[in-house]
C-alpha cells in the first residue's frame, strides 16, 4: 500500500526541543520513516532552496540553517504532505501567531519559523533524496531513474560479490553470495568499538 511521505526539519534554533516535537508528531498519525541529525554548510543550504534564489532574504534564510545542526525527518501517513504543512500552519510565524497560535509556539519571525514541511509531492521527493540520497521514494522509480538508482547503489556491491564468487568458487553458490550479500550491505549500520562521546544537550 502507498503511503505519501513528506519531509519534515527542525531548525536549528530550536533543535533542543526535538523530543517535544516528536511527541507532536506521533500524536497527529505520522510514523517516523528515518531521521538523522546533520549540519548543512551554506553551500548545501543553497543547494537545498535553490527555489529561493535571488529572493531578498536567501543570504539571511541560507545563514540561518546552516547556523548549527538540524534534524531531517521522513514522515509518513495518509496524506502526509498536506496534513503536515496544515499542522505546520503558515510559514510566517508572525501570521500564524495571529491565525494558528496552538501550532505557532517554535517560530519567532518571518524567517525563523522553526520548522519545515514539503510544498507538494515533487518537493517532498527532491528534499528526501536529497537529505537522505540512499533512500527509494515511493512510487518505486522505472526507466532511467531505477536504471540511475541501481547503477549508483546496486551495481558496484554486486559487482564486488560476483567477482568473489568468481574467484571462491564454492559448492552452492546462491547461498554463498546471498550470505555475502549479507555481510557486505552497504547499507547495513556499522558497530563503533570505540567509545562514543555523546552529543551535548
Amino acid at each position: 500500500i502507498y503511503v505519501e511521505k513528506t519531509l519534515a526539519i527542525i531548525k536549528p534554533d530550536i533543535i533542543d526541543k526535538e523530543e517535544e516535537i516528536r511527541d507532536i508528531i506521533l500524536r497527529s498519525g505520522f510514523t517516523i520513516v528515518q531521521r538523522r541529525k546533520l549540519q548543512l554548510s551554506p553551500e548545501h543550504c543553497s543547494n537545498f532552496y535553490v527555489e529561493q534564489y535571488g529572493k531578498m532574504f536567501f543570504p539571511n534564510l541560507t545563514a540561518y540553517m546552516s547556523s548549527g545542526p538540524l534534524v531531517a525527518m521522513i514522515l509518513a501517513r495518509h496524506k502526509a504532505i498536506s496534513y503536515w504543512k496544515e499542522l505546520l500552519g503558515p510559514s510566517n510565524s508572525l501570521v500564524a501567531k495571529e491565525t494558528h497560535p496552538d501550532r505557532a509556539i517554535y517560530g519567532t519571525d518571518d524567517l525563523r519559523n522553526a520548522l519545515h514541511g514539503s510544498n507538494d509531492f515533487a518537493a517532498a521527493e527532491r528534499e528526501i533524496r536529497f537529505m537522505f540520497p540512499e533512500v527509494i521514494v515511493e512510487p518505486i522509480p522505472v526507466g532511467q531513474a531505477a536504471k540511475d538508482y541501481l547503477n549508483l547503489y546496486v551495481t558496484p556491491t554486486l559487482l564486488k560479490g560476483l567477482t568473489e564468487l568468481c574467484k571462491q568458487k564454492p559448492a552452492d553458490p546462491y547461498i554463498w553470495l546471498a550470505d555475502w550479500l549479507l555481510k557486505n550491505n552497504p547499507n547495513k549500520p556499522k558497530l563503533c568499538h570505540h567509545p562514543v562521546t555523546e552529543e551535548p544537550y
